[in-house]
């Protein structure tokens, strides 16, 4: 079906922009205004420590600006997203990002400077003004980094190194986006099609096992001919990441990386050990997905074949969101007045047109949130809408619980929030089918889910954190080292029964988010403390709902660790991923006992 174009779209299925700027030339006049008003910082320079009330104006004017800065960002991104044909928009998104590049050079005394002095200072500016005390958590959060920041010239001296210290990041990007090729292959009825890395999935999870193997050896063996490339890339990252940490008065490049969310090591290293506990359940998941597939022997390459085929059903836009409103039914009355406004009052952008940004977001800021979707009826398009109003009910209720300067959560527990509405979603589900492929489909997706985020994600945890311990020893990390120790942990995580195919050594090359510094770990984290959340709402009802409101309002106003204590999250104490695994295993065991019937 033909593409429409964005003129082509019904302004009702569209996201309502109106409400940042009316038009261009308001955009253009606040930016303007916005490029003059920055000079204001200067004022402030050398002067934070004078006095409290110095002091909060400058914190008061920097909200105000910060504010008008993300409108002007929100309104040309949120419009080029949904038209990247449009050259007018192109061009705000350019002098969006000059002022991004100014307002973060004009700021970049404040933090040397107010380290320069002593926390104690703060503590009595409280005294002299009182209206200081909403931003103690920012201030606190600063002076929590004294020992890791550098005087002034050093940090403008690192400053101008930083595109030079990311720069094998964006060599692998290059590499591996734009210059690897991996030639051509045939799917399941003899059509020939050029093999990228956007449809290996499809090739992977073909129901032809010939297409699989071939999908799986033209993947990894073309990585493996850039396997020295790719290893002096990542070792170049790991040696700068490294670099910085020492520099900055850390122990290790991932006490550097924990620190900005103060996790304690302690929770990465727990997760690596409780997941490894219950590899076994893994393993059974292998042998359920063996013998449903019908194989005597289970390859790597048949890991991504689907147990179930898909269900063939397709939704309206409107039948998802009743589908989805009554499956979050569960989180109350204000809850629910919020998703509607969602709907009501044109959060969403619903459907694709030619020039729109491909997959789903929901990017959020004070104002208001906004979703990016490109429904075409699918179950996946439903699940999406779920997870993204996630997104979007946390913003919301972050930014009315809190003052501008804590209404910004971080990372660390974004993905909980949108986690908590798909597992409710899937759990309704199933509980409403009354068909046995559709309930084994929609547990596969569930297993699917768990298997691909809680094992393979610390998989790729426990990997990364053993090369960086290595290089910090003084080992080289040449290719050869990294896929034989690779291709151990593949061994150790699939198990007895799974035929560890060698070119599996290849696949940490294709992992990006190994340039991006311990980061894989949060989605571990974040579906088992969501999967805690969900089943505490099934069993404890109100109660438990309550306080997963009250998480949802904390914002950026905690730490990511004490934030999700305000709903019985401790993960401090791995019990919440050993009952993630538990959950897993019981949907194994309901797989298997309904499929057998």
């Amino acid at each position: 079906m033909k593409q429409k174009k964005r003129s082509e779209i019904r302004v009702e299925d569209t996201w309502d922009l109106t409400i940042i700027y009316k038009n261009i030339d308001e955009f253009n006049e606040e930016l303007n205004l916005f490029k003059e008003r920055v000079k204001e910082f200067n004022k402030y320079k050398g002067r934070l420590l004078e006095s409290g009330k110095t002091l909060l104006e400058f914190l008061e004017l920097s909200d105000e600006l910060e504010k008008i800065l993300y409108k002007l960002y929100y309104y040309a991104n949120l419009n080029f997203d949904v038209d990247t044909t449009n050259d007018n928009m192109r061009e705000l998104v350019g002098k969006v990002s000059s002022l991004l590049t100014l307002y973060s050079e004009s700021l970049a005394f404040v933090e040397p400077e107010l380290l320069s002095g002593d926390y104690k200072t703060i503590e009595k500016f409280y005294e002299e003004e009182p209206n200081l005390k909403k931003y103690k958590f920012n201030l606190e959060n600063i002076f929590r980094y004294k020992k890791h920041t550098l005087s002034e010239n050093e940090e403008k001296l690192l400053s101008t190194l930083g595109e030079a210290l990311s720069a094998s990041g964006q060599t692998y990007e290059s590499l591996t986006d734009s210059d690897l090729t991996f030639g051509n292959i045939k799917d399941e009825n003899g059509e020939t099609h050029e093999f990228t890395e956007s449809n290996y999935p499809i090739f992977i999870e073909s129901k032809s096992r010939n297409v699989r193997r071939k999908a799986f050896n033209l993947l990894f063996k073309t990585y493996s001919k850039y396997s020295h490339t790719i290893a002096d890339t990542f070792r170049f990252n790991v040696e700068a990441n490294t670099k910085l940490a020492k520099i900055r008065n850390y122990n290790s490049s991932i006490e550097a990386s924990l620190y900005s969310d103060n996790i304690s090591l302690d929770v990465y290293n727990n997760l690596i050990k409780t997941v490894r506990e219950g590899l076994p359940v893994l393993y059974d998941y292998f042998d359920l997905k063996k013998e449903v597939l019908g194989l005597d022997e289970f390859h790597l390459y048949d890991v991504y074949a689907s147990m179930v085929d898909e269900v063939d059903k397709n939704y309206t836009f409107e039948e998802a969101k009743d589908i989805v409103l009554e499956a979050l039914s569960v989180l109350g009355n204000d809850y629910n007045k919020k998703l509607n406004r969602a709907f009501d009052e044109r959060f969403i952008d619903i459907y694709n047109n030619k020039g729109k940004r491909g997959g789903a977001y929901s990017s959020s800021f004070y104002m208001r949130p906004y979703l990016l979707l490109n429904f075409e009826g699918k179950y996946g398009d439903v699940t999406t809408l779920a997870h993204e109003l996630g997104h979007s009910m946390h913003s919301l209720y972050s930014t009315e619980a809190n003052p501008y300067n804590t209404s910004s959560y971080k990372i660390f527990v974004a993905e909980v929030a949108s986690t908590v509405n798909e597992l409710l979603l899937v759990k309704y589900l199933i509980k409403k089918s009354t068909r046995k492929e559709e309930k084994l489909f929609l547990i596969n997706k569930l297993l699917e889910l768990f298997k691909g985020t809680i094992f393979r994600q610390t998989m790729f945890a426990e990997f990364e954190k053993k090369m960086y311990e290595e290089h910090e020893k003084g080992t080289i990390l040449t290719s050869e080292y990294m896929n034989t120790n690779y291709y151990k942990l593949v061994k150790d995580y699939f198990g007895p029964h799974v035929k560890c195919d060698k070119l599996i050594e290849c696949e940490w090359m294709r992992i990006p988010h190994f340039f991006y510094g311990f980061y894989v770990y949060k989605y571990a984290i974040g579906l088992s403390a969501a999967s805690k959340i969900v089943h505490d709402i099934e069993t404890k009802g109100e109660s438990a709902v309550k306080k997963y409101i009250d998480f949802l309002k904390t914002g950026g106003s905690m730490h990511p660790a004490d934030e999700l204590l305000v709903c019985d999250v401790d993960i401090s104490n791995p019990k919440f991923i050993e009952d993630a695994i538990e959950f897993f295993k019981e949907m194994i065991e309901e797989f298997r006992e309904i499929y057998r019937k």
